[in-house]
């Protein structure tokens, strides 16, 4: 069902994702630091890619990579101070949103880019029910009655198969399980029909079965509306069932971009592939777990040259560096490695074996 200010409408035809219909956002040289007492932490630096109608982009990266923080630049909603965009673009349909005027942004982040949370019951309410606070939606954006904002509220809850949702949309949060409230997380962000959704790690601490239902929910809700969706996780095997791209970011940078199936089976970033090969693998029963060494990098003291230089088997340095590639002194571009696919990395054809 599509959910509208007056009524409750037939779906709309499924919309396909479509390469060339052009990007609905589109984030640009992304720049954002937290200035604190102790120095300033370089969260993104610099990122850039798009996303468009009906599409899934996937971001992956370890905990502290600056997915999260990008995202919620996009939205609006980091705490500033400390946290400042020092630089770049975030259009959406080709309008700039750091330029707008707060109003005009309101009227995109909601409509037009919406955004489940990891943290289902720390982002929900507690002291209200599940569907005044999805009804809210409809009462700030489009001044329906509570009486038409409720009844949303239940089509939606059914929209997203929660049970019993005529009986259940005056529960409170902490009367639905974690699955449950995932599902009210994301009838709220798809309330107002956007035409991007970005979910941050939507299947956290939910069991296996439970992720698999979320998942499915999510595909089926895209292939209805032909939204574009902004896939945030760690999860690789999440990332291998519903992502079409794939952006691996790693020290607040994207290192790789391309195909699902182009990054997954023949990575061309070290960081990437040791991604890749830290997977537990089915045949490999009783064998040894196979990860990155090291930790990821302090924001507030990124490492010189390749950020991943410190935790890399391939880094070369000195002597041993080819001129203008030396891993500890020169920063790698993001560039294009063969067609589809770029990695910053000095390496990179030697990584794919190109």
């Amino acid at each position: 069902m599509s959910i509208s200010s007056g009524s409750i409408s037939s779906s709309p035809a499924p919309v396909a994702y479509d390469p060339g219909s052009g990007p609905v956002l589109e984030v640009d040289d992304l720049h954002v630091e937290f200035r604190t007492r102790s120095g300033v932490v370089s969260a993104v630096n610099g990122i850039s890619y798009s996303v468009d109608q009906g599409e899934t982009l996937a971001i992956l990266g370890e905990s502290g990579s600056g997915k999260s923080v990008s995202a919620q630049a996009i939205m609006g909603i980091l705490d500033s101070p400390p946290a400042v965009i020092t630089g770049g673009g975030i259009r959406f349909q080709g309008r700039d949103m750091l330029t707008m005027n707060a109003e005009d942004q309101r009227q995109i982040r909601g409509p037009g880019i919406s955004m489940i949370f990891q943290d289902a019951l720390s982002a929900l309410n507690p002291v209200y029910s599940v569907g005044f606070q999805i009804g809210e939606m409809f009462r700030a954006h489009r001044g329906t009655s509570r009486k038409e904002a409720k009844q949303h509220a239940v089509e939606l809850m059914d929209r997203v198969r929660i049970p019993a949702a005529a009986r259940r949309v005056n529960d409170y949060p902490h009367q639905f399980s974690g699955g449950m409230r995932q599902r009210v997380m994301i009838a709220m962000a798809l309330a107002l029909d956007p035409r991007i959704l970005i979910a941050d790690e939507p299947t956290t601490a939910l069991d296996v079965t439970v992720q698999a239902q979320v998942m499915d929910l999510l595909k089926d809700l895209q292939r209805d509306t032909g939204m574009g969706l902004i896939l945030i996780t760690h999860d690789l095997g999440v990332v291998n069932e519903v992502a079409d791209r794939v952006a691996v970011m790693y020290a607040g940078k994207i290192v790789e971009t391309g195909t699902v199936d182009d990054v997954f089976t023949r990575p061309a970033h070290p960081y990437t592939l040791g991604l890749m090969n830290s997977i537990p693998q089915v045949e490999a029963k009783g064998g040894r777990l196979n990860p990155i060494v090291g930790q990821p990098p302090n924001l507030a003291a990124i490492p010189s040259g390749c950020s991943f230089h410190p935790r890399c088997p391939r880094a070369r340095s000195g002597v041993a560096a080819a001129p203008g590639r030396d891993c500890v002194g020169d920063v790698p571009p993001l560039r294009l490695v063969v067609p589809g696919r770029e990695a910053a990395c000095h390496y990179s054809e030697e990584v794919l074996g190109v």
